[in-house]
C-alpha cells in the first residue's frame, strides 16, 4: 500500500512533525510513505522513513498567515505558486497513492486553498481514486466567517472520505474549537495523540535543569528573555537551559552574557530534546501540541506561554484545558516577566503531572488502523 501526505508547515514545524510521525507508524507497517512538504525545510526532523518531497517553500510573515514569503523572504509570486501545484499533482500522477492525507486542509491553510483544490479535484478523477482523509490536531482556529465553515463542509462531502482528528474526544473534543456541523459528525475518525517513539534515556545532560524552548524568531524570543533574566536573578536554584533555533545565533548570543554558565546554558535546538524533558525538573515554552504532548508524555512540571499574536487562539485555549491538571501553569505572554515566570515554576515544581492513558497516546497506530479499515471498506 503506498501513502501520499501533503503538508505545509508555515510558521513552526508542528504540522511537519505530526505527519512525520503519521508516516513513522505506516512505514513500519509496511507502507510505502511519500511526504509533500511545502514549509522551509527542517533537517533537523526525522523523514520517519518516508521519501519526503520538497515543494518550492513557503513561509509565513509571522502571524500573519495570508502573507506567504518565499525562501527568499519576500512575498510569494504566482509563479512559485503555480510551480507548487503542478509539483502537487504530478507526484499524484506519478505516484497514484492508495491513500492520500492532507494535514489541516480544509479546516485551515486557505490561503493555499488553490493547490490543494487542484490535488484533490484530480485525485477524484483518477480512474481509480485514493482514500482521501483530513488530518487535524485537537484544536484548529475557529473560522474568522459562518461563510467558512460551509466551505470546509463542502470540500469535505466532496472530496474527502473521512478526518483522523489526533485528540482523545474526553480531554479534548474538536467541537471545543471548530463548530461542526451535523453533515460533518459522521466523518470525524478519533485516533488519541500522535507521540513520537519513546526514546532512550541512558544519560544525564540537563538533570534537574529549568529547559526552555519556544521555537524561532519573534515567536521565542519573549519565553527566551524572560527566561534568562530569571536565570540571571537567582531567584531559582536550578540551572536553566535555553534550546533556540539555529537560525538565531545572534539571540543565543545576547542571552549568554545575561547569566554565568553555571545559571545559563544557552544551545541550539537538540535531536535528543525530549530526552532532555524526561531530565528536567521543569519545562517552559509554547504550548504548541507537539510541546504540550512532550511535557505531558514526560510528565515534567511545565509552565505553558501559549502565542497568541494576531489572531491565535489554539495555542491560549489548549493551556487553559491542560492548566487544569496538577503540574501545570499557564502564563499570559502579556503578563510574562523574570518574576511572574518565576512564580508560575514553584506553583509547578515537585508536581506529578497524572499520565495520559496508553491509548490515548497511541494516535500514530491507531491512525494506521483506522485508515486500513477505511481502506478495506472502500475496497470490498
Amino acid at each position: 500500500m503506498r501513502l501520499l501526505i501533503a503538508v505545509t508547515h508555515l510558521l513552526g514545524t508542528g504540522h511537519l512533525s505530526r505527519a512525520l510521525a503519521l508516516a513513522e507508524a505506516f512505514t513500519a507497517r509496511g507502507w510505502r510513505v511519500d511526504v509533500a512538504s511545502g514549509g522551509r525545510p527542517a533537517p533537523h526532523l526525522n523523514s520517519g522513513g518516508a521519501t519526503l518531497h520538497q515543494l518550492p517553500p513557503l513561509a509565513s510573515d509571522g502571524a500573519d498567515f495570508a502573507t506567504l514569503l518565499g525562501a527568499d523572504g519576500t512575498p510569494a509570486a504566482a509563479g512559485l505558486f503555480a510551480a507548487r501545484r503542478a509539483t502537487l499533482t504530478g507526484l499524484l500522477d506519478s505516484l497514484r497513492p492508495d491513500v492520500l492525507i492532507t494535514e489541516l486542509f480544509p479546516f485551515g491553510r486557505r490561503a493555499l486553498a488553490a493547490e490543494f483544490d487542484a490535488l484533490l479535484e484530480r485525485a477524484r478523477a483518477l480512474p481509480r481514486p485514493p482514500l482521501t482523509l483530513a488530518s487535524v490536531r485537537d484544536i484548529l482556529a475557529p473560522p474568522s466567517k459562518p461563510k467558512r465553515v460551509a466551505e470546509t463542509e463542502d470540500r469535505l462531502l466532496r472530496l474527502y472520505d473521512g478526518v483522523l482528528v489526533h485528540s482523545d474526544p474526553a480531554l479534548i473534543p474538536l467541537e471545543d474549537s471548530w463548530p461542526l456541523t451535523p453533515a460533518m459528525m459522521p466523518l470525524l475518525r478519533y485516533t488519541g495523540f500522535v507521540v513520537p517513539p519513546p526514546v532512550p534515556d541512558d544519560g544525564t545532560d540537563g538533570q534537574g535543569e529549568i529547559l526552555v524552548t519556544a521555537g524561532g524568531g519573534p515567536v521565542g524570543r519573549p519565553v527566551f528573555e524572560a527566561a534568562a533574566q530569571c536565570a540571571a536573578s537567582g531567584a531559582l536554584p536550578q540551572r536553566w537551559r535555553l534550546l533556540v533555533a539555529k537560525g538565531d545565533a545572534a539571540l543565543a548570543d545576547r542571552l549568554r552574557v545575561l547569566a554565568p554558565p553555571d545559571r545559563l546554558l544557552v544551545e541550539p535546538v537538540r535531536p535528543d530534546f525530549r530526552a532532555l524533558l524526561g531530565r528536567a525538573s521543569a519545562s517552559v515554552g509554547r504550548c504548541g501540541y507537539n510541546t504540550a504532548l512532550d511535557c505531558l508524555t514526560a510528565g515534567v512540571p511545565s509552565v505553558f506561554c501559549p502565542f497568541e499574536d494576531g489572531k491565535e487562539v489554539e495555542q491560549t485555549i489548549r493551556a487553559t484545558i491542560l492548566a487544569r491538571q496538577p503540574g501545570i501553569a499557564t502564563l499570559r505572554e502579556a503578563d510574562l516577566t523574570p518574576d511572574s515566570l518565576a512564580h508560575a515554576l514553584r506553583s509547578v515544581l515537585g508536581a506529578r503531572i497524572p499520565p495520559l492513558s496508553p491509548s490515548a497516546l497511541a494516535g500514530a497506530a491507531r491512525s494506521v488502523e483506522i485508515v486500513e479499515a477505511l481502506l478495506a471498506e472502500k475496497t470490498s
